[in-house]
């Protein structure tokens, strides 16, 4: 078994917040590779949020989950779907949060609109959630046939004669804000929400070197997790949690000198490096191991190459015959570390190489979440954009090894696993009287900033 250094910092009485891990930070790795990097990735943005503990009823409580349908998730940008999902006129996608149900529609001048998903005549609902490749020129309602334009604005009624008193002043179907970015389209049921591109923060001009428009979903997982959304999510937050739920991958991720970045209320970030051990180590490692851990074959690796360089330099090969992209000039931090921002309440957006993932959570029960997991490829060069993978459905007994060609499977189930347990144990909690947990200062800031934001909300 290999030994781990758990020995304290000694910058523990620096001033709070201010204490890292010893060894080389996530910049120092940076400069040590060599290559030039993203402005994006040099920058950094932290800043103390307090220590006090958060109690575990934000977590277990319906009426703490009730007051975030009621007060958070209707004033939110939120990610419905990708533009692919609705490439034509008249295509059209449901996105369901709680008991909030949108319909976004491509309309007759491939305007991206959004609406409330239900019938102003009796409340029917015009498709189910996640309905896609329903090409209309119209909406219908399949009740009783009340018919809308593209717009919203309304087209027939059925038995005309008996409505002298509706018009299409007063009868369309609602319509709430909607805009895109990135590929996504994004809708907030606040009409008087501020716009998308400054909800986003730093996040459209940090990804103009990563452009996500230009990517397409490969694979689209939705699974249900045990857990509450907060709680699940905020696995996804740190890295902390990699020495004993990822044991496996300490001798190449360097967990704890991750660095987090604050941007603003609604965007963090955190950068994970891998390829580099795990400073918890003791005993030193040596690169054909760490060239091993990361699935290479160790008596390949030139002498004296470092393995995190030379796993990059192969990775730009491979990846650049399979996407046909030129990925020459690409550093080798962004081919094979882990970059992750989170935009409140529940998007995750990864815009590396190797990791090119992207996260949502939405709410089911106190107990219980959505997580659905998108991976997005580059579109092949001179040819046409795939189609959309369909979504895989999991529920909670689902191993996400089922799922095939899913390189992170291991990885997300051993995420998996700890949930039950963590919702079960905050459930048991009598720590401060009711039940509460403890954060770090910085290694698990983003959760802090995430539950600062929550509250902004909550306390309208």
């Amino acid at each position: 078994m290999m030994s781990l250094n758990l020995t304290k910092a000694s910058n523990m009485d620096l001033p709070k917040g201010d204490a890292r891990c010893p060894g080389p930070s996530y910049q120092d790795i940076l400069d040590a590779d060599g290559y030039q990097v993203p402005d994006a990735m040099r920058s950094e943005q932290y800043e103390f949020l307090g220590d006090e503990d958060i109690g575990f009823e934000r977590y277990v409580s319906e009426d703490f989950a009730q007051a975030e349908i009621d007060q958070m998730w209707n004033r939110t940008w939120q990610w419905a779907c990708r533009e692919e999902h609705i490439p034509a006129k008249g295509d059209r996608y449901v996105y369901d949060v709680g008991p909030y149900s949108i319909l976004v529609v491509r309309g007759d001048d491939m305007h991206i609109r959004a609406f409330v998903n239900s019938c102003p005549h009796r409340g029917m609902q015009f498709a189910s959630e996640g309905s896609t490749g329903v090409r209309r020129p119209t909406i219908r309602c399949p009740f009783h046939g009340m018919t809308f334009n593209l717009d919203g604005s309304l087209n027939e009624i059925p038995c005309r004669w008996d409505f002298p008193h509706l018009s299409e002043e007063n009868f369309r179907l609602t319509e709430i804000q909607c805009d895109t970015w990135g590929g996504f389209v994004f809708i907030n049921m606040d009409t008087g929400a501020g716009p998308l591109a400054d909800y986003l923060e730093v996040v459209p001009d940090h990804f103009k070197l990563w452009p996500m428009d230009d990517r397409y979903v490969a694979l689209h997982t939705e699974k249900v997790l045990p857990a509450n959304w907060k709680m699940a999510m905020e696995a996804f937050l740190e890295a902390f949690h990699v020495l004993e739920t990822h044991s496996q991958a300490v001798q190449t991720a360097a967990d704890a000198n991750a660095q987090y970045d604050i941007f603003g209320k609604n965007v963090s970030r955190f950068i994970h490096a891998i390829g580099k051990p795990s400073p918890h180590l003791k005993q030193p490692v040596s690169e054909k191991q760490i060239f091993a851990k990361l699935g290479r074959d160790p008596e390949m690796l030139p002498e004296g190459a470092e393995a995190r360089a030379h796993h990059a330099q192969l990775l730009r090969e491979e990846y650049g015959e399979q996407f046909d992209v030129d990925l020459s000039g690409t550093s080798t931090a962004e081919m094979v570390d882990s970059i992750e921002y989170f935009v409140f309440p529940n998007a995750f957006f990864f815009p590396g190489i190797s990791i090119r993932l992207c996260y949502r959570f939405r709410p089911i029960d106190a107990d219980h979440c959505l997580h659905e997991i998108l991976l997005l490829q580059p579109v092949p060069k001179g040819k046409p954009r795939p189609a959309p993978a369909k979504p895989i459905r999991l529920e909670v007994e689902d191993s996400y090894t089922t799922v095939p060609g899913f390189d992170l499977a291991d990885i997300l189930d051993q995420d998996t696993d700890n949930l039950m347990m963590q919702r079960n144990g905050a459930k048991a909690s009598l720590k401060g009287g009711k039940g509460a947990q403890s954060l770090g200062n910085y290694q698990e800031a983003r959760i802090r900033r995430m539950h600062l934001t929550l509250d902004e909300y909550l306390d309208r």
